[in-house]
């Protein structure tokens, strides 16, 4: 096996990939990437397990043939190479790899090909034609909200339901949730809902493209697959009931609050410095026609902070606690210069929704209070 390739090229390639190695594998192969050579096609795969991704790219070819190579070897060699054509020479009976540069020659010893896990097949699947955006976009939204509690298996990803009107995607860990539905990406078929792993969803951002190009998502009953560019990646579905988040969602919080989010999100890292470290707590003063009332406490250092933010406000005299986390979180996945924030009592949760949104989406946040000591 034998063939040429740009140094950065396939450093390039192959970062697409590198979430996908596991630091300590169940398998000891899946420390190495999988390259197939096929005509002047390169296809070099990585895989848990769980997420299994593969990307192509043309090569000057000499001799075909198949090899698993050390991940990290090479990529920290082609990391530290200047941008040059490299010459790579693979004995398929001892798996020894020579990398040729301009001025240098480094010798690893790889794995057979034969003994890499093989990589779920696409098979009687339900296909979506959606775009990089949206998939990008859905995920920016969401991810942050999914849950890492390993008890809750059901929350560990993001809910995707395609509708003949929305396709919608759906994140909670119980504290706080997500609602993000397209209009434009709607699918005549028949309704189909699966949940896609966090991990898997997170690599899949990094490896979009940054301008906008199709993407096709296929999925059967156990796994999903997307396909763009020169990437496909496969990944298994989590097979749990979602939980009924429609009835979480409420529809009597009649107090509005709007504000500038970047105002407030940056009140709120200042003042969270202040709160307490194991309750993270924070607390909303609201009455009307007065400033927003932001602040924290600390008893046990004697530390506090409080600050007033210009807002409109119509509803009822209310002060309300939350965790900091959850909130700056959620305001730094929103876009909008300006935000509502819809509460009704204390201890029911509030919502937050962006004042500026395009027509072909809708944008829901939900973050549950914290029970405060007093109220006022």
């Amino acid at each position: 096996m034998k063939f040429i390739v740009s140094s950065a090229t396939l450093l390039k390639h192959l970062g697409a990939l590198d979430g996908a190695i596991a630091s300590n594998p169940v398998v000891p192969i899946l420390e190495n990437f999988l390259f197939n050579l096929s005509g002047d096609n390169l296809s070099v795969t990585a895989s848990d397990l769980h997420v299994t991704i593969t990307t192509q790219l043309e090569v000057e070819t000499v001799e075909e043939g198949s090899v698993a190579i050390p991940a990290k070897m090479l990529s920290d060699t082609l990391r530290n190479l200047p941008e040059q054509p490299v010459t790579f020479a693979v004995d398929l009976e001892s798996y020894t790899i020579e990398i040729l540069s301009d001025n240098g020659r480094y010798r690893l010893t790889g794995e057979n090909a034969a003994d890499f896990p093989r990589i779920p097949q696409v098979k009687d699947t339900t296909s979506v034609e959606l775009t990089s955006e949206l998939i990008s976009t859905a995920i920016s939204y969401c991810l942050f909200a999914t849950s890492t509690d390993e008890m809750k298996p059901a929350m560990n990803g993001i809910f995707v339901n395609i509708t003949d009107k929305a396709a919608i995607f759906v994140a909670t860990d119980g504290h706080r949730l997500v609602r993000y539905r397209r209009f434009d990406a709607a699918e005549k078929a028949s309704e189909n809902t699966i949940i896609i792993p966090r991990k898997a969803l997170s690599l899949l951002k990094r490896s979009l493209p940054s301008a906008d190009s199709p993407l096709t998502l296929s999925f059967n009953k156990s796994h999903a697959f997307f396909r763009f560019e020169h990437i496909d990646l496969t990944c298994r579905l989590i097979d749990e009931r979602f939980p009924d988040y429609e009835n979480v969602i409420p529809l009597n919080n009649e107090s509005t609050l709007e504000i500038d989010r970047a105002e407030l999100l940056s009140s709120l890292r200042r003042i969270s410095i202040y709160a307490n470290k194991s309750t993270n707590q924070i607390r909303l003063k609201l009455v009307n026609g007065e400033l927003l009332n932001v602040s924290a406490e600390d008893i046990d250092f004697a530390n506090e902070a409080s600050e007033k933010l210009a807002c409109e406000y119509a509803g009822i005299d209310l002060e309300i606690g939350f965790n900091a986390k959850y909130m700056i979180e959620a305001l730094g996945s929103l876009h909008s210069r300006s935000i509502s924030m819809k509460f009704s009592e204390p201890n029911r949760a509030t919502l937050l929704l962006p004042e500026e949104k395009d027509s072909s989406e809708d944008v829901l946040m939900l973050v549950m209070p914290v029970m405060l000591h007093n109220y006022y």
